[in-house]
């Protein structure tokens, strides 16, 4: 079966052989079944396109769904973390299988935006710059409007 270009070319270059006497056209079964083969492949390559979009949107919704799952399953595990930090009250735990420890961390909790001095804001958008926040407190200025705080985060492994 001939390419799609190439029947192009053919229905193209088509040379009709007329009768003289009658005028009729000899070939024109062979420029009918160059058409109908151009109309057969350009039918199935717009069904073969239908068909990719369709597979295109269901991987769309599939990758949806997992999105859904991954985000679901990540808090259920936070919302079990807490829970299990509650029943340790804070103390690490170990089996052959499992160890709970707990790593200190600090962060900046941002009491009023407003307050703060402008060398902590960051632009173009006005955010509060939290590492230099949390560098000015550590290195004993007070800073109006925020406060560092100090947090135990459970690891599990």
């Amino acid at each position: 079966m001939a390419k799609l270009y190439e029947l192009i070319k053919e229905i193209g270059d088509f040379i009709p052989e007329i009768d003289e006497e009658t005028g009729e056209i000899l070939n024109c079964a062979e420029l009918d079944l160059l058409e109908v083969e151009k109309e057969q492949k350009v039918e199935n390559i717009c069904l073969w396109i239908k068909n990719l979009l369709s597979d295109s949107a269901a991987y769309k919704a599939e990758k949806e769904s997992f999105q859904k799952k991954e985000q679901a399953a990540k808090n259920k595990a936070e919302s079990l973390k807490k829970y299990l930090t509650y029943a340790l009250g804070g103390e690490g735990f170990k089996t052959d299988r499992v160890t709970v420890s707990y790593r200190k961390s600090e962060s900046v909790n941002i009491e009023d935006v407003t307050r703060l001095d402008d060398e902590f804001i960051r632009v173009p958008e006005p955010v509060p710059d939290k590492t230099a926040i949390k560098q000015a407190i550590k290195a004993g200025r007070e800073v109006v409007g925020a406060e560092l705080v100090e947090r135990k985060n459970i690891q599990i492994k």
